[in-house]
């Protein structure tokens, strides 16, 4: 049987510290993930994924081109996507190609502007789960 807590203040032990409770459903992630573009393989695995949260699965659909699948929906497709990489001038693109409210596709270029595998990718994504 689920339960469910209904609050609209947390706050910390002292009581002097506060925060209302829409900023934190609001405000918090509700996905993200660390993987290694060089070691992801096909589609629907796990394999190069380092840590997410709410990933089932990524996609390596070639050179740079990756597709992430989430456990649970987002609402719609108007969540946004934050990316970045450690690979030197390499960029991650989210949000390019394929949105759906259950997945996204995105890219991850180098300074030539071309599709380039790069590790240490990371999204991180905020909306309204489903």
């Amino acid at each position: 049987m689920a339960s469910e807590l209904r609050v609209t203040t947390i706050a910390n032990n002292a009581g002097t510290e506060s925060v209302d409770t829409t900023y934190v459903i609001n405000g918090s992630a509700k996905t993200y993930s660390l993987w290694n573009m060089g070691s992801l393989s096909g589609t629907g695995g796990t394999t190069g994924i380092d840590t997410s949260l709410n990933v089932s699965s990524m996609d390596d659909d070639g050179a740079g081109d990756f597709g992430i699948n989430f456990t649970n929906s987002f609402s719609s497709v108007n969540y946004t996507a934050t990316s970045a990489t450690s690979s030197g001038s390499r960029r991650v693109l989210t949000r390019n190609g394929t949105v759906t409210a259950s997945a996204m596709d995105g890219l991850t270029r180098n300074d030539s502007n071309s599709n380039s595998d790069a590790a240490a990718c990371s999204v991180t994504m905020h909306g309204d789960l489903a």
